[in-house]
Formats: structure tokens, sequence, C-alpha cells
């Protein structure tokens, strides 16, 4: 599967626009169009028999909107459906964020926060991927509103595993997610997980 189709499958599940939307062709990378996913996102009405997730999520293939979920019969029919880490090409980007949060370091949600990242062999990131999900879903790192999303790299020699987070200042909070990422996916000691706070956003007056 090449990366226009993938690109195209995915956007298959953007929510259809409210009633009085202009209709039309999708503009997939339009900065509009990731505006009103990110702000207009409605989640999805979760059915009385089903177990509704503590927080509402949205998935974004290489940072185009996808689907939202708010229950967990929800999160495994669309997770059902996702090409699997070894079928994206290289250089694929799958982040599964809280809904109202772009996975982008300037969102306010971000803009102060940093990441924990682990690099895993390609035959280790199928079943990685799939458990830090459902670690997140399940509220595994109990930081609650800290956890902003978590972040699959697909790259030509390995994969990277991310888990975001709001405060960097809160070394608790930061180590509670280390520790709970390395047990979630299972870790050896010598497996190393490495911490970045996210970059200072420049103002207009600091560019170039």
């Amino acid at each position: 599967m090449t990366e226009r189709k993938m690109c195209k499958f995915y956007n298959l599940n953007v929510p259809e626009r409210r009633s009085g939307e202009a209709g039309g062709t999708q503009n997939h990378g339009n900065n509009e169009e990731e505006d009103r996913i990110s702000e207009e996102a409605i989640p999805p009405v979760v059915p009385p028999n089903e177990h509704k997730l503590e927080y509402n999520y949205w998935m974004w293939f290489s940072r185009r909107g996808a689907a939202a979920r708010s229950g967990y019969s929800q999160w495994w029919g669309l997770y059902a459906h996702l090409a699997r880490p070894a079928d994206l090409p290289p250089l694929s980007d799958l982040h599964l964020f809280k809904l109202g949060i772009k996975p982008m370091w300037e969102d306010p949600a971000n803009v102060n926060g940093g990441k924990w990242t682990v690099r895993l062999r390609k035959t280790q990131t199928g079943r990685a991927w799939e458990d830090l999900c459902m670690a997140m879903l399940g509220e595994q790192f109990m930081v609650g509103p800290e956890i902003c999303g978590v972040v699959l790299s697909v790259r030509f020699q390995e994969d990277h595993l991310a888990v975001w987070h709001r405060t960097a200042s809160d070394r608790d909070a930061a180590t509670r997610v280390h520790d709970t990422l390395r047990r979630v996916l299972q870790l050896p000691a010598s497996v190393p997980i490495a911490y970045k706070e996210h970059p200072a956003p420049r103002h207009d007056d600091e560019r170039d």
C-alpha cells in the first residue's frame, strides 16, 4: 500500500461536515482543514452498553486528522482497519491524541511539555504500539490530564514510540510516565528511554 493510498484511507474517517457547511472534496494537508478538525470536532456518541473512555481521542496520520473515538468498541473498530506499523512506509507518523490537542509543539497543551521516546526494532513495533495505545486509553499512566498523546514514527532502520505530556517541569509526572512506559512495553533496563522537552515557540520578532 502506497503512502498516497494510506492518506486517502485515513481521511475517509474524517467525520461528516455539520449541516450547513459547504461540501466538496477534502483538501489534504490544508491548515484550515486541520483547524476545523481540532476545534470543531464533536466527540462521537457512546452507546449506553459501551464502556466510555475517560477522555475522547483523535487519531492523526502524518498530522492529518482521521477519526474521533470515545469508547473502547469504537477504538477497536478503528484499530482493526488501520494499517499495521510493518505495512506503513518509512517517514510515516501515527498520533493518538486527546481530542482538541494537535500533535505539534506549538499547541497550548504541549508548549510547556516534553516527551519520552524509545527506539525499537521493527519486529517489536506492532505489539508495542498496540500496548502503548491501550495503556493510554486505559489510564495506566495514572497522571490524568497530564498525558497529551502517543506517537508512532516509522523510520528506515528502526521505529520510535513516544509519549507526550503537558508539563516538563513536573518531574514526578515525568518519572511516572517513564516508569509506566518501561513496564507496559516490558523494556529491560538496557533499553534507553530518552527525554526531551519541546522547543520553546519562537515569537514573530525572533524570526529571521
